[in-house]
């Protein structure tokens, strides 16, 4: 049996629904079966000034491909739908076709050089929380111990 994977997904450029679709099809081809999509929600930029808002979604898959084979295909993904880079030289983010985040590997907790499970923000973003308490409100955090619904109500209480 496979392992359940929640990712993140965002564009603020183009046709961003369009995008995003085409994003998930391409990951049920080459990652795994998608088993839940969220709906599709509107933010602000996160982290820059932009003029473009952006469509976020979080959808679940279920793979049989390790950690690091999904980011690069994810990867990989990105780079195919146009995605060039995400951030400047001085590291500010940038706007973007599209941008799929790893934010959970069934639980699993990894720091490497190249990934680091689960994603080191997702907690602290409305935008990740938002979609992905949508499809999987019991999932419960690997380090903070909290349920996506408890830390989506903690990122709302903070505002």
């Amino acid at each position: 049996m496979g392992k359940r994977v929640y990712l993140g997904l965002g564009s603020n450029l183009g046709n961003k629904e369009r995008i995003v679709r085409k994003a998930i099809d391409k990951v049920g081809e080459r990652v795994g079966a998608v088993v839940a999509v969220s709906s599709f929600y509107k933010t602000a930029p996160w982290g820059y000034q932009s003029v473009h808002t952006f469509c976020n979604a979080a959808i679940a898959v279920d793979t049989d491909l390790s950690p690091e084979e999904v980011l690069f295909t994810v990867q990989e993904i990105e780079r195919e739908l146009g995605s060039k880079k995400h951030r400047e030289g001085d590291g500010s983010y940038v706007d973007r076709l599209i941008d799929i985040d790893l934010l959970d590997y069934d639980g699993l907790v990894l720091d490497t050089h190249s990934l680091v499970l689960p994603h080191p923000y997702m907690h602290k973003r409305t935008f990740v929380m938002t979609p992905l308490a949508e499809i999987a409100p019991q999932w419960v955090h690997p380090v903070l111990g909290k349920t996506a619904t408890e830390l989506l109500e903690g990122l709302r209480n903070e505002k």
